[in-house]
């Protein structure tokens, strides 16, 4: 049997995790001495709401070997396969803990550690189409290989309408930080080999907006797509950019998701993001 883990970055609609079988395994958010899981002691909401009471960004922590190896233990039977898919290890040490748990469990289970490169709606998409291909018959190698092609192609970029969380996590050199809020810019951020680049800074929301989706229709133009918008507290504003993004290009799949609490620790509230990859390959 083939068991799917991911991290608390993926983000995926909220029936994904029970209709595909994905296991989440939750990242921790710190506000001053207090710690909570992310998805089940916070939600979004109650994020945004203590980031405006207290003025604190929090800071993540990922989960370490010890708590893979209790989901692993709780998840399998001996003589399970578990695909563990997380988040960019250039920017978290989750993949590192998993492939530590894999040592530790390997004379249980065979576990497959896999670096999605990404993370966000990215990392969601790849769990849904490992169990597609599972229930579909495909061995563990194929899906394997198909998880590194979507890796190797997947776009990811991001509309940030504010540079506070960027600049008070230290994602972003706060002296850029504060010259772009001065000047009241829109930085774009795309992720590329596992890292985040800001490679643009419009003047405008609606200028950023449109930024993203036309640099997208460049880079993926013609091909059909796997395509997600995620936002950061602002749906009104996913739902009119969706609604673009399926006029302008040939989609086999989208949907619209919340981004995790984790990544919007450094994107802050108002981020849009784009994330495709080609349906075929």
């Amino acid at each position: 049997m083939l068991h799917i883990v991911t991290d608390g970055t993926a983000d995926m609609p909220s029936d994904w995790k029970d209709a595909y079988e994905i296991h989440i395994l939750p990242i921790s958010i710190r506000f001053g001495n207090k710690t909570y899981l992310q998805g089940v002691e916070i939600n979004a909401e109650d994020f945004y709401r203590l980031v405006e009471e207290t003025g604190i960004i929090p800071s993540t922590s990922q989960p370490n070997p010890h708590e893979f190896v209790e989901l692993y233990e709780h998840i399998a039977r001996p003589g399970d396969t578990i695909l563990s898919m997380h988040v960019t290890r250039k920017l978290s040490g989750t993949f590192d803990s998993a492939v530590q748990a894999a040592k530790l469990v390997a004379d249980k289970f065979q576990v497959f550690p896999v670096d999605s490169m990404s993370g966000s709606a990215a990392l969601g998409m790849m769990c849904r189409e490992a169990r597609v291909m599972d229930r579909a018959g495909e061995s563990v190698e194929r899906i394997l290989e198909r998880m590194d092609f979507i890796r190797k192609e997947i776009r990811i970029v991001f509309a940030m309408d504010t540079l506070r969380f960027a600049r008070m996590s230290g994602r972003v050199k706060a002296t850029k930080a504060m010259l772009a809020s001065v000047l009241r810019l829109k930085p774009i951020v795309w992720l590329q080999d596992g890292m985040l680049y800001m490679t643009d800074k419009v003047r405008t929301r609606n200028a950023s907006l449109e930024k993203i989706i036309s640099a997208f229709k460049e880079k993926l133009n013609g091909e059909r797509l796997h395509l997600a918008v995620v936002h950061a507290n602002d749906i009104h504003t996913a739902k009119s950019v969706f609604a673009k993004v399926r006029e302008r290009f040939n989609l086999e799949t989208s949907f619209i998701t919340d981004l995790s609490i984790s990544l919007a620790v450094h994107f802050g509230p108002g981020t849009i993001g784009l994330v495709a990859y080609p349906a075929k390959g």
